[in-house]
């Protein structure tokens, strides 16, 4: 068990009867995650996942009818919006949004709204987070990853894969893995999942994994500095990539000289934190 979900975690699919939301949430419903309801505005009353979990036409009918806590978000961009503010109403306290392409004006204004409420955003454009061994929402290959001991938290969903991969293969294990996603505007930063990282008692130490654009790694290698007592390692992706090149990330390019790797880098060495922009080197550092 470790940080944002548990065992004890009831999870409501939005937009659940879409290709996407059906593939990944059968094999999070396999990993173990309680799915209890999902949404789909038209299809109330029917039955998905091998039959086993009922849709309803709002969050608010699922959440009184189920008593969810989460709720996943694989609804379209275009009406990714109004499921935000929808969820932010229903009375569950963390949203995981899948969907990419959602505005940046939208997002704030979603961001700050859900902060009223009281209910935490997880992205957008993120892949969840999951917690090995225990349950995950979202969209994590569930055999890429072996419980263990290591906070992990990154914007690239790919390198998250990845890295996970290989530190399986070392013998490494993850205590939980968390997305924040690669937009401009996230709903949860690095600096948000390094506190609860930081008290969590089933994490011993962090690989933090930060790419070009933005500031938040360079705030997280503040708060580190200052704040955590838990050993943290940062791996930074784009040393190579020019100015003005922007990636797949909408939040992955560098403008006017702010958000270059080195820089990120250079931030995290004076925090006095073991960095590297060496994706072969991390299984050494994190050992």
């Amino acid at each position: 068990m470790s940080i944002l979900i548990n065992k004890s975690t009831r999870v409501i699919i939005q937009g659940i009867t879409g290709r996407e939301a059906s593939f990944h949430s059968l094999d999070m419903m396999h990993y173990g995650t309680q799915i209890v309801a999902g949404v789909t505005p038209g299809k109330g009353g029917s039955w998905v996942l091998e039959e086993k979990v009922p849709v309803f036409d709002s969050m608010k009918m699922a959440v009184e009818a189920t008593g969810a806590n989460t709720s996943i978000v694989f609804v379209p961009a275009h009406q990714a919006t109004d499921a935000l503010y929808e969820a932010a109403d229903s009375g569950v306290e963390l949203v995981v949004c899948i969907t990419d392409g959602i505005p940046v004006r939208d997002i704030v204004k979603v961001n700050a709204y859900m902060k009223t409420k009281g209910v935490r955003l997880l992205g957008p454009n993120c892949p969840g987070i999951i917690n090995p061994g225990e349950q995950k929402v979202g969209i994590y290959p569930s055999e890429c990853v072996i419980p263990g001991k290591i906070g992990v938290v990154s914007r690239s969903s790919t390198i998250a894969y990845m890295t996970m991969d290989r530190m399986k293969g070392a013998g490494l294990g993850v205590s939980s893995c968390v997305g924040i996603g690669g937009d401009l505007i996230c709903g949860t930063t690095f600096v948000d999942v390094l506190e609860m990282f930081e008290v969590d008692p089933y994490t011993e130490k962090i690989l933090l994994m930060g790419e070009i654009g933005g500031l938040e790694e360079e705030r997280a290698a503040k708060f580190v500095a200052y704040q955590m007592s838990k050993p943290v390692i940062a791996y930074v992706a784009g040393v190579s990539i020019p100015e003005g090149k922007r990636t797949t990330h909408p939040g992955a390019f560098i403008d006017g000289g702010i958000g270059s790797a080195r820089e990120k880098l250079e931030a995290f060495k004076t925090a006095g934190i073991k960095a590297t922009s060496n994706w072969m080197d991390l299984i050494d550092l994190l050992k």
